[in-house]
């Protein structure tokens, strides 16, 4: 195996983690982002005003986009498995 290949296949891993992660990330963003408003407008200072909101945010992100998520991390399991013959040669 040489170096380009592990290059190649962190390159593969890391892009992998960013685009599952993405949709979570993000709509915790956007919902962290409307609470702080919230917030400041109304001057409440909860610090765990946030958590039920990102929490129910997140589950139905998770339900609408686990199956894509899944897919994404078993094929690349899949390739990685399937082609370690040729990473040992």
């Amino acid at each position: 195996m040489s170096e380009g290949m592990i290059i190649d296949i962190a390159r593969e891993v890391v892009w992998q983690i960013v685009r599952l992660s993405a949709p979570l990330l993000l709509i915790s963003l956007i919902i962290g982002l409307i609470v702080s408003v919230f917030q400041t407008v109304t001057s409440i200072q909860e610090q765990t005003l946030t958590f039920v909101p990102k929490f129910l945010a997140i589950m139905l992100v998770i339900v609408l986009c686990g199956s894509w998520m899944m897919n994404g991390m078993v094929d690349l399991f899949t390739d990685l498995v399937t082609n370690i013959p040729e990473y040992i040669r």
